[in-house]
């Protein structure tokens, strides 16, 4: 094929490869064991199989109403009234959406307008800050205070300008396995209080929630739910992430706005995963009980690798963990994740591609939605890593 010799203007010209699929690539190329990219190796629920198979046989396999099947919507509208007391009225106020990260593109691209500033938590996910710039706004980076990842509520309100239209949260936080706390909601609520901010929560890991704690959803604040659109996942709650089935929930008028733009980004969602989906969400059970599973499996990660030289970092959340590595190795992040892969066969995400300007703290994320032989392989490798 000829090349192309007119003149590009990249509108993200500081943006590659994501770095998970570059860990990924780089885990297969080595035959390396993967605890980078946030996926279970673990298989889907065979009911669940089971009902999107049926689903498919009847015939189900066309397009879907664009907002998403009824059905499904009215499951989540349940879910989140029976778990958090919200109302959200299923056929004006819930979508169904190709994953989360359409979701939040879509969102993103409905509400932020060039020259609008977007306050993000950072270290973020890394799908936030390319798709703000690419609609002409302004990221700025509210850093967390380590190690526990916390909010400044000292520097936070000074970020907050004329200019700020959105906040985007996430709890539980990725990468960090941190919460959001209940007494920030109500920080941020009352700070906000007579201001045009809209909220952007992405809560796709709320059912894995670890210790006790209690996942704090923003539509369990009035202040925030009015201006707030919550976003979730199938793919993370029911290991499914190649589905690509997610939802946003949020109030009539954000909910219109955020269609308009989702009809012309996918249109419609899988028909016979969301016919699945709503059927299965019918037995509470098969979400309610995510949090002992994964902390069954993050607890067993971290007796593993007790006898290791890396320092864990507190997990209250997610299926991740962070490892401090600096009682081993001076190296920078990115460079110590790939020579692990290549030397030990083990990959994970260095930490510092979640800063906008690439902040080493000497932390690597580690995945451990993964089988107990998985993990029994990767705490093996890691083990032996010494100075």
């Amino acid at each position: 094929m000829d090349k192309y010799t007119g003149t590009i203007t990249s509108k993200l010209p500081l943006t590659g490869t994501s770095i998970f699929a570059v860990m990924s690539a780089l885990a297969k190329e080595h035959n390396a064991v993967n605890l980078s990219q946030g996926f279970p190796d673990f298989p889907v629920s065979e009911e669940l199989i089971r009902l999107v198979n049926s689903y498919m046989k009847k015939g189900m396999n066309q397009y879907a109403p664009m907002p998403g099947i009824p059905a499904l919507r009215e499951r989540i509208a349940e879910m989140f009234g029976n778990r958090y007391g919200a109302k959200y009225d299923p056929e004006t106020e819930v979508t169904i959406t190709a994953g989360a990260t359409q979701a939040i593109f879509s969102i993103i691209s409905a509400f932020v307008r060039p020259g609008d500033e977007v306050i993000v938590l950072e270290p973020a996910y890394d799908s936030y800050a390319p798709a703000v710039k690419l609609q002409g706004g302004l990221v700025k980076y509210a850093r967390l205070q380590a190690p526990d990842y916390t909010i400044n509520w000292e520097t936070f309100p000074s970020l907050i300008s004329g200019r700020t239209s959105m906040i985007i949260l996430n709890s539980p936080h990725n990468p960090t396995g941190t919460l959001i706390r209940a007494k920030d909601l109500k920080k941020l609520e009352t700070l906000l209080k007579n201001r045009d901010i809209i909220i952007l929560s992405d809560e796709v890991y709320e059912h894995l929630v670890f210790d006790g704690h209690q996942h704090e959803s923003i539509c369990r604040y009035p202040g925030l739910a009015s201006r707030g659109l919550v976003v979730g996942s199938f793919g993370k709650t029911f290991h499914a992430t190649g589905w690509k089935c997610g939802f946003v929930l949020a109030p009539r008028e954000l909910t219109a706005e955020l269609r308009k733009v989702h009809q012309f980004v996918v249109f419609a969602v899988n028909t016979p995963v969301q016919y699945a989906i709503a059927e299965y969400l019918k037995n509470p059970d098969h979400y309610n009980n995510l949090g002992s599973f994964y902390q069954e499996k993050r607890d067993l990660f971290l007796k593993l690798i007790k006898g290791s030289d890396f320092k864990p970092l507190p997990a209250s959340g997610t299926y991740f963990q962070l490892l401090n590595y600096s009682k081993i190795s001076d190296e920078k992040e990115t460079a110590f994740a790939e020579r692990l892969v290549r030397e030990y066969k083990i990959a994970s995400i260095p930490v510092s591609a979640f800063y906008h300007n690439q902040e080493d703290n000497k932390v690597l994320r580690f995945c451990f939605a993964k089988t107990t032989e998985t993990l029994e392989k990767g705490a093996e490798i890691l083990c032996k890593i010494k100075k």
